[in-house]
């Protein structure tokens, strides 16, 4: 997988990811506060700047009320 992909992958989720934060009514600052995290890490992570741990991704769904699995249900780019 060359740098380009990586990019793609990472954009594309973190799309997903506010979209599905959206859909649950969450504000950016409402789930890192619910997270412990800064509201720039859930930025960054839906811009796509970031490579988050499995650990922040199992939270995240966590939080949301939703399967792990449907953050990574997109296309990319």
């Amino acid at each position: 997988m060359d740098n380009q992909e990586k990019i793609r992958i990472l954009i594309s989720f973190g799309g997903k990811l506010r979209e599905l934060r959206l859909a649950k009514g969450f504000t950016q600052e409402q789930l890192a506060n619910e997270l412990g995290v800064e509201i720039s890490q859930i930025s960054r992570i839906e811009r796509g700047v970031i490579n988050t741990s499995v650990t922040t991704l199992y939270a995240i769904a966590k939080t949301l009320k939703i399967d792990v699995a449907q953050l990574f249900l997109f296309d990319t780019l």
